[in-house]
């Protein structure tokens, strides 16, 4: 069926109002039209968002049933072999995987998500695997918009396990909590003092704690930074109730410990579910969506005004010379955006 299908995609009930004709061919799994589906909500064209909408709404029905995980690292953590060991391991547990990066810094630095892709190389030739870079933008809401939906697309294509990876720093660790089931922190076999000299607001994004290079030589002093890693995080408040977040440690050099992360996220999400906090979780990530989507569109809408524009040069200098409030000059170019509107 499958097949005919990926030829005959307008023969299937849910090609009826797609205009794109990737709605069949995606649900059958076929990887081209994911990549194609991905390329479409990415682009900015009015004409594509409106197909883009329509492709979603037809999937929709068809999403929601993987397990999306999310995961952070300081620099030099290990993270892309992490990810790919990880990878490689649950696909062994007979899933697909799917590896999408949210890095709002690379328009300006060139970011290293398509570095990270090319290091993933055992993981990116998997055929149950899929790795895609969000691409760089202008905020951070506009490619957390369209790592969102490529998560929606992977779920409709088939993918049971969807990681979500920062490569930029800063709040994009925030918006990639805000999407996924777990978020899961990668640390060094260091100690407490460099969970200190964390950001707390990401330690308390945390959902698992995980010690990567626990190899080698460092293998005594990976178990000593879990149990400092353990005692720091005993004084700050967990970021879901009745979860206590676990420290562990492994090597994804060795693959030593891999299991037991992916074990303990599957017994998190299982422990979600059944106290209904996943469906909760979820529905809270939604309402946020919605209400960035606004935040994003109504502000795309006022920066575009031409009255706005023609206004918006004078009323920066004004404040920046100190001859006017920052309020004031808000609050008149919001009255000429309403005025034109």
């Amino acid at each position: 069926m499958n097949a005919d299908i990926a030829r005959h995609p307008e023969s299937h009930p849910d090609s009826a109002g797609d205009p794109t004709g990737l709605a069949a061919p995606l649900l059958a799994g076929d990887r081209r039209a994911l990549a194609r589906a991905i390329t479409l909500i990415e682009s900015t064209r009015a004409d594509h968002r409106a197909q883009a909408d329509a492709l979603l709404a037809r999937l929709l029905p068809h999403t929601g049933q993987s397990v999306r995980v999310g995961i952070t690292g300081v620099p030099g953590v290990g993270k892309s072999t992490f990810i790919e060991t990880f990878g490689l391991h649950v696909i062994g547990k007979g899933h697909k995987v799917a590896v999408l990066a949210i890095d709002p810094s690379s328009q300006r630095t060139g970011g290293s998500i398509l570095g990270d892709k090319t290091r993933m190389e055992q993981l990116s030739r998997a055929p149950a695997a899929f790795i895609r870079p969000s691409p760089a933008g202008s905020t951070l809401g506009g490619v957390a918009r369209r790592t969102r939906e490529a998560m929606l697309l992977c779920e409709a294509a088939g993918f049971d396990v969807i990681i979500v990876e920062t490569v930029g720093v800063g709040q994009s660790e925030t918006a990639v909590a805000d999407m996924v089931d777990l978020f899961l922190l990668l640390l060094l076999p260091a100690g407490g003092d460099e969970l200190q000299g964390l950001k707390k607001g990401i330690v308390e994004l945390a959902d698992l704690v995980v010690v990567n290079k626990a190899d080698g030589d460092l293998v005594s002093q990976a178990r000593h930074a879990v149990a400092e890693y353990r005692h720091a995080l005993a004084l700050l408040r967990p970021a879901v109730t009745d979860w206590t977040v676990p420290v562990l440690s492994c090597s994804a050099l060795t693959t030593q410990g891999v299991d037991g992360v992916w074990d303990t996220i599957t017994r998190f999400r299982d422990i979600q579910a059944a106290s209904g906090g996943l469906d909760r979780r979820r529905a809270d990530q939604a309402r946020a969506w919605m209400w960035n989507e606004i935040r994003e569109s109504l502000l795309s809408a006022f920066t575009g005004d031409p009255a706005v524009r023609a206004q918006l040069g004078a009323a920066e200098s004004a404040v920046t010379a100190g001859t006017q409030t920052p309020a004031m000059a808000a609050r008149a170019l919001l009255a000429r955006f309403r005025r034109e509107g």
